[in-house]
């Protein structure tokens, strides 16, 4: 296992886009009903909150095999903020202009951690060639 320096998971355009996901989670939860506090309102604010949390301490760790299972756990949580957003407008909480923007950008932040990960394999098998012993 190789170990990598990284650069500050603020330089990464797929942290910000998950931050600004969260903080747009956040404002659209405050209209919903009170009765959804500790219900879908603090559901949809976890799973949201742990995008972005699961991206940045897959940035601090030592090895791209780390960051790789920090980011699958960030996708974990992107599929269940998606499944999370569909019930709220299916109960009728969202705005069909709310779900789109917010699927918008959940598509996005999945677009974009797809993209990671699929670099971040590409140089977990480059390393991992590297270090085979030649025939």
């Amino acid at each position: 296992m190789a170990t990598e320096p990284r650069n500050d998971h603020r330089d990464l355009l797929l942290w910000r886009k998950a931050l600004d996901l969260t903080v747009d989670i956040h404002k659209t939860t405050k209209s919903m009903p009170r009765q959804e506090l500790f219900g879908l309102v603090s559901q949809l604010r976890r799973a949201s909150v742990s995008i972005p949390s699961n991206i940045a301490e897959g940035t601090a760790r030592r090895t791209t095999k780390e960051f790789i299972h920090f980011l699958h756990i960030a996708r974990g949580s992107l599929a269940e903020l998606d499944t999370q957003l569909l019930l709220a407008r299916r109960f009728g909480y969202l705005t069909e202009a709310e779900t789109t923007n917010l699927e918008s950008q959940v598509h996005e932040v999945g677009r974009l951690l797809n993209a990671v990960l699929a670099g971040l394999r590409r140089r977990l098998r480059r390393s991992s060639s590297a270090l085979s012993p030649i025939p």
